[in-house]
């Protein structure tokens, strides 16, 4: 672990951007600004930086011998005391780095574990951060040990006292990294017994997504009036919160707050907050958060289709909000509405807009209502009552031995009458909001 600031001053960082073949200087120059700002939120603060070409990644130092001594020197004459890399560097790449620059090397995949580590909250979180920093630091344990390991030969049955260190070290990670992932085994199927509870009574429910600092959080506050914290800075919050969202009439929606997407992350940590992200693969609606007022819109959107595409929640029924209309130009969004005019746009911070949100998800819930006639047992009024709460009865006959009810209830719903005897008497499909 990296100590990223003391009592008087945030660590001082040089920053390497990175432009590869497929990618254009513009590009570059925004994804090395989106690094900063994770930088930022990390707690480091941003001494100089620039963007390096690399077209074809030096085996030694990922970039040629001319750019790595200038970029070597800028860092020293700005007295930068970590180096960071705006990709993704090899165990060899980060090792031979540090002893070229004889400062810690980062690269994204690292600051962005950092982060989550700082934010995180519950033990689920925890757990999932700490196995995202063992798997990450496996195959880069050598780095700590190398002095150690030049002091004897290694030939069989003489090993240094390095290598052994290493292999200790070796096996106690993997230890920790297999009991973590029991640990989340555990906690997986406590999520699936509460899961359970909550889908008894069926309540439609809602994740809302979207890339990090689209304002997910606010909107949920702003909608359930949910204690959740608020900040402006990239992940700002990891946790999953769960809030009800009464939308009147008798219809409600659970809503969910997930984490933020964010461009290039990291693989393992998408494995490592699987589990998190299963209350967006298992949501009856996505709701699509999108910062109206940023540059990049565009590439936030699409982001969020990657990574939906990947966790395989493509598709969930959705509808795109976008968010801090406040904020942006004009212009913008009357480009925005022209190429896409199902979406919705509102502001969490002025509440324009948050009605039409309401109303979408009304319409979404009345597709997924059927129009059933059951027959009920005389002690089973309290389901009659259910019937009620969660859609509407045309007709309730009491007869002698039981009684008739005719209603509009929730598709779901159906299961949990499934011992009773129910005609769907008009079936409605789902549709993509």
């Amino acid at each position: 672990m990296i100590e990223l600031e003391d009592s008087h001053r945030p660590i001082q960082a040089y920053t390497v951007g990175i432009q590869a073949d497929s990618t254009s200087l513009s590009e570059a120059n925004e994804h090395l600004k989106e690094l900063l700002r994770l930088l930022d939120t990390m707690g480091a603060a941003d001494v100089g930086h620039q963007v390096a070409k690399a077209a074809n990644p030096n085996p030694k130092l990922y970039l040629g011998s001319g750019k790595s001594a200038e970029i070597l020197e800028e860092a020293k004459n700005v007295e930068a005391e970590i180096l960071v890399f705006d990709t993704e560097l090899s165990p060899t790449h980060q090792r031979n780095w540090e002893k070229y620059a004889g400062i810690p090397v980062l690269d994204r995949q690292q600051v962005i574990i950092e982060i989550f580590s700082q934010r995180a909250q519950t033990k689920e979180a925890r757990l999932q951060v700490e196995l995202a920093q063992l798997e990450y630091n496996l195959p880069r344990l050598t780095r700590a040990w190398t002095h150690l390991s030049r002091q004897r030969g290694g030939a069989r049955g003489n090993r240094g006292k390095g290598e052994t260190q290493l292999e200790m070290d070796r096996r106690m990670t993997e230890r920790r990294i297999t009991r973590i992932k029991e640990e989340l085994q555990k906690v997986k199927k406590q999520r699936a017994t509460l899961r359970k509870g909550r889908e008894s009574v069926p309540v439609p429910t809602a994740a809302l997504v979207g890339y990090t600092n689209a304002g997910k959080s606010s909107l949920l506050r702003a909608l359930t009036l949910a204690e959740v914290f608020i900040e402006d800075k990239l992940f700002a919050t990891l946790d999953p919160t769960t809030r009800r969202y009464d939308l009147g009439g008798g219809n409600s929606i659970l809503l969910t707050d997930t984490v933020g997407f964010i461009r290039k992350l990291p693989h393992g940590l998408i494995d490592a907050f699987q589990a998190t992200l299963e209350e967006t693969l298992r949501s009856d609606i996505l709701i699509h958060l999108v910062d109206s007022s940023d540059p990049e819109v565009l590439d936030q959107l699409k982001i969020t289709q990657e990574v939906l595409q990947e966790i395989g929640a493509h598709d969930i029924p959705r509808v795109i909000v976008f968010n801090k209309i406040d904020l942006a130009e004009a212009s913008t969004l009357e480009w925005l509405e022209a190429r896409f005019p199902e979406a919705l746009f509102m502001s969490t911070l002025t509440r324009e807009g948050l009605e039409d949100l309401g109303t979408k998800l009304v319409s979404f819930l009345d597709s997924l209502m059927i129009k059933v006639s059951l027959f009920l047992p005389p002690s089973r009024e309290d389901l009659a009552a259910l019937c009620h709460r969660q859609g509407s009865i045309q007709e309730k006959v009491y007869e002698n031995d039981g009684i008739r009810v005719q209603a509009r209830i929730p598709a779901r719903f159906r299961a949990a009458l499934a011992e009773f005897e129910v005609h769907v008497v008009e079936p409605r499909g789902t549709s993509v909001v």
